[in-house]
């Protein structure tokens, strides 16, 4: 410690020190140090206080340091049996399953188990203050009270029930601690001193009314104000707070003020330091750990439950795959690409495709979605606990993750939370409960694995950094504290008290009050400032944007001009600009021969674009859990249109409400072949009446022109020297002359449609349709499907054939060019490279200035600035 460190004179002050008031106090009682037992506030306090005493203490024996439960635990063992609060999440849960079944909640018990168990932990402490021959009498019947209010609403008498529910089982529990407040534990112990920290322990109060006049309280709160000043860094968001931060911690260890304190008042924020600082090679310790469900071994065990799920989602099964249960990487892979390029949302629907072996592209995925398959069928069966854990087991076995989850100190503490070790749930019978299904017991793993908190293990040597919580800086020296995280909401000055107890209630139980919590917080937050280099950090912004405030405990200090704002503690440096050169890749080694209007609008629109998308095959991985949108809704289109022109070819009919019928036949056709869910679908759904009559009472004018359906989504392909071009076309009518008129749907606005047949040379769609006819008379159109008063409307491009013409030799003309080398820069603009899969691959926002706009030799450059090429110039 050094010397003159306010924690110091805390302890070993000659006339006020804790050590020396304890030893004054051992004299003036006559009593023997051994038969002496002081209370700390918290566990890590007990080598601190053995550590002062051996510094200024008296020589010879020494008092027993300990906290309440490590003095049960030494004074006799105890094991939870029968319906006593085990503390263990695993075996609460089912003992509160239990007794909502007794209490006639059996068929809400896996919703409510766990609000009894939150009422239950909540009132523990208060029933382990008091004697167990009077718990279950005077204390039930006082605690029983509270639950009385309120019950004229449903909701409260549930909650009532509830309450009535947990205070029975906190009265008729044993606890570990109740080996204290026995005569034979007194008559061992000659003296109690409690050293009194932020909050009043109730079992510590209790203890203190058992030992009469021979308790005595110290207190480790220092009372005077702080006057030491503290500094203050402002950052802009979350990941500038945590660099400030880092770089404070940083900083101290280079100025030699080992042990650095970091205060955790936000588990998200310190970890993120905590990784910014182990990047610059120091491990912090942490004494608060984090949620056991959010480490890796967690994640892959609950990844393994939701797969098994009857309506496990692709992405839940490819999760599981993915944290090592699929075995082989590259079948995970293919199975990926083809799940995705199928758009397959639901494992099962993937499962139906399968079974129809015909359409499998891929034989490898049979046997291997059998044996996943495999797998997954034994999970399907409602079963008791124990036989559950048994088959989670069998399961993480067979899909080889037992083995690396035992291996790992996360993983084998998810083992242990969740008694997944051979025999360490006990018999069967110790779990009452009945059966649970999948989802029940999914949800079991996950309360408990969220309650349950993973500690890394300290090293051998002394933490130059350690991570703890506010209260816990209290009588601890520390070479420097950092405190991020400093707003008005990860730093409240009243704390928001736990539970829904009202205010009465918490007075009448003895809970803390908000004045208690306040006041406990601003006292944490005063010790803290005795530190002598103490620096506080919080944000401006939220990661959303939100404006975020200082707490008011740092707005109290900015009054009282006990804040000084600090330098930035990061170093600065200077790094060059390196802008990016402007690409030209030639593409003439990647020749393409099927052309579809598609691939051509990408060589038109950017011919980087082409060239990234189309040429080296590149595309960005589709999400399976999409939510529908318009496009979806235009895919479903077609469909609906396509079956309705087949079935109305097939039976021919003029009467309205028969061809309702037929194209409501052929809507419910789509939704099933695109396996669209009614509820995601519903708002397309709510629109689609508007849409069906404007559509049908648009094409009685067009029937009525002479126009005849021939056919719906025709595959065509047309050979262009050593090209092919391919598409599939919406529609093909036939005039009264004979023409081929060929139709696209669009579901856009009328206006756009109208823009792309402006100028016959930009718009590419319907002059590459036309080119797969070979039809020299043709017709094309827009049809514009629309939900609006327009209704359907027709947009027809009147210079089709002469756009056809230019188009064709736009083609031939641009892959000759390609063929022989010429360059393919990005030269997309505007809306073409806001949606672009290939911008990060261009890298336009960091071109240097000459390369804003690249230039290319005429010679060199296709011809595809947006227009086709006639004669093999550009227009």
């Amino acid at each position: 410690m050094n010397e003159g460190h306010p924690v110091q004179a805390l302890w070993c002050d000659p006339a006020d020190g804790v050590v020396a008031r304890i030893v004054r106090a051992l004299e003036q009682r006559q009593l023997h140090a051994a038969r002496t037992v002081v209370l700390v506030p918290y566990a890590q306090l007990m080598g601190v206080a053995r550590s002062m005493w051996a510094r200024c203490g008296s020589p010879g024996f020494v008092p027993r340091f300990e906290t309440t439960h490590n003095w049960a635990r030494s004074a006799g063992g105890f094991v939870p049996t029968g319906y006593d609060i085990a503390h263990d999440m695993a075996r609460d849960l089912v003992t509160a399953q239990a007794l909502l079944s007794q209490a006639g909640f059996n068929a809400e018990r896996f919703a409510l188990a766990g609000r009894v168990v939150e009422l239950v932990y909540q009132l523990a402490p208060l029933a382990a203050a008091v004697a167990p021959e009077e718990r279950g009498v005077e204390w039930a019947q006082r605690a029983s009270a509270v639950a009385e209010a309120g019950s004229e609403s449903e909701w409260f008498r549930t909650e009532s029930a509830l309450i009535r529910i947990a205070v029975a089982w906190a009265a008729n529990s044993g606890f570990a601690t109740d080996v204290l407040l026995r005569d034979s534990t007194r008559d061992q112990v000659d003296a109690l001193i409690v050293l009194d920290g932020f909050q009043t322990d109730p079992l510590t109060h209790a203890l203190c009314n058992l030992w009469g006049d021979r308790a005595l309280h110290l207190s480790l709160v220092p009372l005077e104000a702080p006057t030491e000043v503290a500094a203050s860094h402002v950052a802009l968001d979350p990941e500038d707070e945590a660099e400030l931060a880092a770089a404070c911690v940083l900083r101290h260890l280079a100025e030699d003020r080992a042990p650095v304190a970091l205060v955790a008042t936000d588990r998200a924020l310190t970890r993120r330091i905590s990784a910014q600082l182990k990047a610059q090679g120091i491990v912090t310790h942490d004494e608060t750990g984090w949620k056991l469900s959010t480490t890796r071994a967690a994640a892959a065990l609950m990844s393994a439950l939701r797969a098994c799920a009857h309506d496990a989602g692709s992405d839940q099964v490819l999760e599981w795959l993915k944290s090592g249960a699929g075995g082989d990487a590259l079948a995970v892979q293919s199975l990926e690409i083809r799940l995705r390029r199928e758009g397959l949302r639901d494992w099962s629907a993937w499962c139906a495709l399968v079974a129809r072996t015909g359409e499998m592209k891929d034989p490898t995925l049979l046997p291997f979605t059998e044996a996943i398959e495999a797998r997954r069928a034994p999970m399907a069966r409602s079963r008791s606990l124990a036989d559950w854990l048994r088959a989670l087991r069998e399961l993480l076995e067979a899909s080889e993750q037992w083995e690396p989850l035992a291996d790992d100190l996360a993983g084998g503490k998810v083992i242990a939370a969740l008694w997944l070790d051979a025999d360490a749930h006990g018999d069967d019978g110790d779990f009452p409960g009945g059966r649970h299904t999948l989802a029940e017991f999914t949800a079991w793993v996950r309360d408990v694995l969220e309650d349950a908190s993973f500690v890394p293990p300290a090293g051998d040597q002394a933490p130059k950094v350690v991570v703890l919580p506010l209260y816990q800086l209290l009588g601890r020296a520390f070479g420097a504290v950092v405190i991020p995280g400093c707003d008005d909401r990860r730093l409240p000055a009243s704390p928001e008290p736990p539970g829904n107890w009202s205010a009465a209630q918490r007075a009448e139980l003895g809970l803390p009050s908000r004045d208690m919590l306040e006041a406990a917080q601003r006292a944490a937050w005063s010790a803290a400032l005795h530190n002598p280099s103490c620096e506080i950090v919080w944000r401006q912004s939220d990661a959303t944007g939100e404006p975020v405030r200082p707490s008011p405990l740092v707005q109290a200090l900015h009054l009282d001009h006990a804040l000084q704002s600090a330098d930035d503690p990061r170093t600065e440096r200077e790094v060059a600009v390196q802008p990016t050169a402007c690409p030209a890749p030639s593409g003439a080694l990647l020749p393409l021969l099927n052309i579809s209007t598609s691939v051509y609008e990408d060589l038109r629109r950017c011919p980087y674009r082409f060239f990234a998308l189309r040429q080296l095959g590149l595309r960005s991985a589709d999400e399976l859990d999409a939510e529908i949108d318009k496009r979806d809704f235009g895919n479903w289109l077609h469909a609906v249109l396509g079956h309705f022109h087949e079935a109305l070819l097939e039976a021919p009919t003029q009467d309205a409400q028969a061809r309702i019928a037929l194209i409501e036949s052929a809507a419910q056709r789509a939704t099933q072949e695109l396996g669209l869910s009614d509820a995601e679908f519903l708002p397309f759904a709510a629109a689609w009446p508007a849409v069906r009559e404007g559509y049908l009472e648009w094409l009685v004018g067009h029937e009525a022109s002479g126009a005849v359906f021939v056919e719906a989504e025709p595959w065509k392909e047309q050979p262009l020297g050593d090209l092919r071009l391919i598409g599939r076309l919406d529609r093909i009518d036939r005039t009264t002359d004979g023409k081929a008129f060929v139709i696209d749907y669009k579901t856009e606005s009328a206006t756009v449609s109208r823009e792309r047949v402006k100028d016959p040379t930009e718009d590419t769609q319907l002059a590459f349709y036309a080119a797969l006819v070979a039809d020299d008379t043709l017709r094309a159109a827009y049809v514009n499907v629309g939900e609006k008063s327009s209704g359907t409307q027709t947009v027809e491009q009147p210079a089709v054939v002469e756009a056809r013409d230019a188009l064709v030799a736009g083609i031939i003309s641009d892959f000759t060019r390609i063929a022989q080398g010429a360059a393919l820069p990005p030269l997309g603009e505007g809306a073409v490279c806001d949606y672009c899969a290939a911008r990060g691959l261009c890298r336009k926002d960091f071109w240097s200035d000459e390369a804003l706009r690249p230039t290319v030799p005429e010679e060199l450059a296709p011809s595809s600035q947006g227009v086709p090429t006639v004669g093999g110039d550009a227009k």
